[in-house]
């Protein structure tokens, strides 16, 4: 091998890093991680132009992160394999870990450390897995309607955070409740753990959520 050879190697590389060095272009793999979406929904969930979201989804295409399929007008986008979802998991993993800065915005997004936010205690999926077995627990998805139809813990039921507040008195009384959302960073399982607590109810947060569930090749459903 010469030495262009090995520079060649490290250029194509480099443009796998460079289309993880978007703020916007992570979101999207975020979304995509909880699986296929039109260039419409991405950007709608994203708060971009569509334009704008469709000029982001070529770099990830380009660098081979996601892949398309037609159906009729519309592109589907979605990821082009697991390794993906985890090799953007690790990402936010390492960064935490040794970045104070993400660790620091990370908490204050989650209303981590708050006095008036509480905190919201964890179930591992080890033990999650078990008190499912054992009819033990509630289980709620509370991520958009299509994602959990796109896949989904089995046996969880779900009950998108924009509906939470008016399913509590539906939800049995005599069972805990565990919420879980697309992952680790997501906001809507600790909102809704609180807003669980705040009218009575014992509930926790699974540690993390699909994003890892799925990294961690744990079974998955798909389907309303």
């Amino acid at each position: 091998m010469t030495d262009t050879d090995r520079h060649t190697v490290f250029d194509r590389l480099a443009v796998v890093g460079k289309a993880f060095a978007s703020a916007k272009r992570l979101e999207l793999i975020d979304l995509l991680s909880q699986g296929e979406r039109t260039v419409e929904a991405l950007a709608a969930e994203a708060g971009l132009q569509t334009s704008t979201a469709s000029a982001h989804l070529q770099v990830l295409k380009l660098a081979d992160l996601v892949s398309t399929r037609r159906d009729g007008t519309r592109i589907h986008y979605r990821l082009s394999g697991e390794d993906v979802a985890g090799l953007y998991a690790s990402l936010r993993t390492v960064a935490r870990a040794h970045s104070a800065d993400v660790e620091a915005a990370l908490g204050t997004y989650l209303g981590i450390g708050r006095h008036d936010a509480g905190e919201v205690e964890l179930v591992t999926r080890e033990d999650l897995l078990g008190r499912l077995a054992r009819d033990e627990v509630l289980l709620l998805d509370v991520r958009p309607a299509e994602e959990y139809a796109a896949a989904h813990i089995p046996g969880a039921v779900s009950v998108p955070f924009d509906r939470v507040a008016e399913s509590v008195a539906e939800l049995p009384a005599d069972i805990e409740v565990v919420a879980y959302c697309r992952g680790g960073w997501c906001v809507m399982a600790h909102d809704a753990v609180r807003l669980l607590q705040s009218q009575g109810r014992p509930a926790r947060r699974l540690e993390d959520g699909m994003l890892e569930w799925r990294v961690a090749g744990l079974p998955v459903e798909a389907g309303a």
